[in-house]
């Protein structure tokens, strides 16, 4: 395979772009149309969904690493190198989309002509809007039975004021005027703003790991060249390589020569240590330090989730195969932690539950690692006024991650919980049975507004711990599936916040214990109870199962104990002869049950904890 000469193709002939729009509106179909046109795939009836290679994203059919592909077009006697990035579409990925948008000069906006605009379509326009790329609207499945592609121009003209005339109508499915978008893609998107004769600096943007290269980072370049042999220096971690190989996705890897400034590509340079490809790190050559590039802001994760391996002696591989993992998908966030129930293992913080789904699914597909996920909870903070505590923390204001770091109420002046800011957009007749579950979940209305005849926009502040577990499944059935949602950080807010414990026979079992709101305390109680009735398994003395609130109990299930058949030798006679039978061995389960203690076993907390996925 020979090497390509990447010289051939100066900045101002290079367009780096890519295409963002909301879940199943065809971004994935309109980069395999776009990769056919230019040749760089042949054409044939397999080709779809070609950058979606994981395989999570095949059988769930959706994107959830972005993918870079370089084409090459001519238009008009000109070769031109354009640089496409497929992003993902879901909420829980929108850290993906805001790192590739990094690394573009445009973007397309493809809009579904049947569905229109969606939640998260708002959502990355002002991602790219923010970014200050250029835009460029499209309208796709124009050839779907239904498809109104006159009224999705009105919906982008009144939310995005961009002019219907510069909507191009596309069929990704058929190659309905795909040309058009690249002709658009030259036309409208700027070339990068740098030059080949400045130092490198290159901007790590994603990056894996194989098992016999080490580190494969993707790279986009902001000045310089760069070759096999060079000296390059991490700005993250100072440290020294030599490069083994540059090229360009062509969507399969293809070495080159070369790469210049505005070009993306990989590199590979020996990195041993997953560790050392940071993402958003800066590159440059051995002894021409440059200002490292400003790299990506940490994002916040929303949803924080216990995983531990099924076997303790699991431990070091589940380990490797974390960080692997985090290299590749590096928003997630991972802390150590134990449990007295299963034993040590890690915190993680993911961006929402299908993210803790997705990557659960990676580890056992990619690294054969099966894991216990306990159920998903999120941070809650808590404002200290005794002088005693702020001292030993060295703050007045702590995180509460772990509901066994929750402290008393006495010595807090009030607890906060995290708040975000939902969009909801949806056919107008489902509005009454969305603004009561939205009521539910204690939410506050903050705008609503009417996009066109019968499609409206909802904005809602809710607590991010009602709508962790099963919001977006519970909106969907209401809304046959039409309504979107999607949301956005809005810091804390002061809450009625408790910690509920679970006693068996009055000890408290530590691992059981949960942060609640006060209006949910009995419910989720009740709930815990009877699930644990059902999992421990019955002794020969009563268990009682109680939740409790500090001392007082809100909910309790009584585990009744076997016993013998003591009045079978009875046959006829006095009833006092039995009575006294009864009583010996009412007296016998007292004592029994004064010395006897509950050992919950392992998989009954694992069942307790583990999500329902059968509520």
């Amino acid at each position: 395979q020979e090497k390509l000469d990447m010289s051939t193709y100066p900045v101002e002939s290079i367009r780096n772009f890519s295409i963002i729009a909301h879940v199943d509106h065809g971004k994935s179909t309109l980069a395999d149309r776009l990769l056919e046109i230019t040749g760089t795939i042949s054409k044939t009836d397999h080709n779809k969904q070609v950058l979606d290679k994981l395989q999570v994203e095949r059988e769930r059919g959706i994107t959830v690493k972005a993918q870079s592909a370089s084409l090459f077009y001519n238009h008009e006697g000109i070769n031109y190198l354009l640089n496409l990035i497929d992003t993902p579409g879901h909420v829980d990925f929108s850290y993906e989309v805001s790192r590739s948008l990094s690394a573009c000069q445009g973007v397309i906006l493809v809009v579904d002509a049947n569905e229109g605009i969606q939640a998260q379509t708002v959502a990355n326009f002002y991602l790219a809007f923010e970014a200050q790329l250029s835009i460029i609207p499209v309208i796709n499945k124009i050839d779907l039975k239904n498809a109104d592609p006159e009224r999705v121009e009105k919906q982008i003209e009144k939310l995005f004021d961009i002019p219907t005339d510069e909507c191009i109508r596309i069929s990704a499915k058929q190659g309905t005027n795909v040309e058009k978008v690249l002709q658009k893609v030259i036309e409208k998107i700027p070339p990068p703003q740098c030059n080949p004769a400045d130092p490198l600096k290159a901007l790590v943007f994603d990056s894996t790991f194989d098992h016999y290269r080490g580190v494969v980072a993707n790279i986009a370049l902001f000045g310089g060249e760069i070759a096999k042999g060079h000296k390059i220096v991490s700005a993250h971690t100072k440290k020294r390589y030599e490069v083994n190989e540059v090229g360009i996705l062509t969507p399969n890897e293809q070495p080159t020569h070369k790469l210049y400034a505005g070009q993306v590509g990989y590199l590979i340079a020996g990195m041993k240590e997953v560790t050392e490809a940071q993402i958003g790190d800066t590159l440059f050559l051995y002894k021409q330090p440059v200002e490292p590039l400003p790299g990506f802001k940490s994002v916040k994760p929303m949803v924080f989730a216990g995983m531990y391996p099924i076997d303790q002696t699991e431990y070091n591989n589940l380990k490797s195969a974390l960080e692997r993992l985090t290299l590749n998908d590096s928003s997630v966030t991972v802390h150590r932690d134990s449990s007295l129930a299963l034993g040590a293992g890690w915190r993680l913080g993911f961006l929402g539950l299908l993210h803790m789904e997705v990557f659960n699914q990676r580890l056992e597909q990619e690294y054969n690692m099966s894991v216990i996920l306990t159920a998903p909870t999120v941070p809650y903070k808590a404002v200290l006024s005794s002088a005693k505590l702020i001292k030993e923390y060295g703050k007045d204001q702590i995180t509460i991650i772990n509901p066994a770091q929750f402290p008393d109420k006495l010595s807090v002046s009030e607890y906060l919980e995290p708040t975000v800011l939902g969009t909801i957009v949806t056919p107008h007749e489902y509005i009454g049975k969305i603004i009561t579950l939205c009521q539910d979940r204690r939410a506050v209305q903050k705008d609503m507004l009417y996009i066109d005849e019968n499609r409206v926009m909802l904005k809602y502040l809710f607590p991010l711990n009602e709508i962790v577990v099963d919001f977006y499944d519970a909106l969907k059935s209401l809304s046959s599936g039409y309504a979107s949602f999607d949301y956005e950080d809005a810091g804390y807010q002061s809450a009625d916040l408790i910690k509920m414990d679970i006693l068996l026979n009055g000890n408290p079992v530590e691992e059981l214990a949960t942060i609640i709101h006060n209006d949910k305390a009995y419910t989720t109680g009740k709930l815990l109870c009877e699930r644990l009735k059902e999992t421990i398994p019955r002794q020969l003395f009563e268990i009682a199962i109680q939740a409790a609130i500090g001392k007082k109990i809100i909910a309790r299930e009584t585990l009744k104990a076997y016993r013998k058949n003591v009045v079978a030798k009875c046959y006829g006679g006095d009833i006092t002869r039995r009575m006294k039978l009864l009583k010996r061995q009412a007296e016998g389960k007292r004592l029994m049950r004064k010395i006897g203690n509950v050992e919950v076993p392992r998989d009954a907390f694992i069942r307790v904890l583990k999500r329902e996925s059968d509520k």
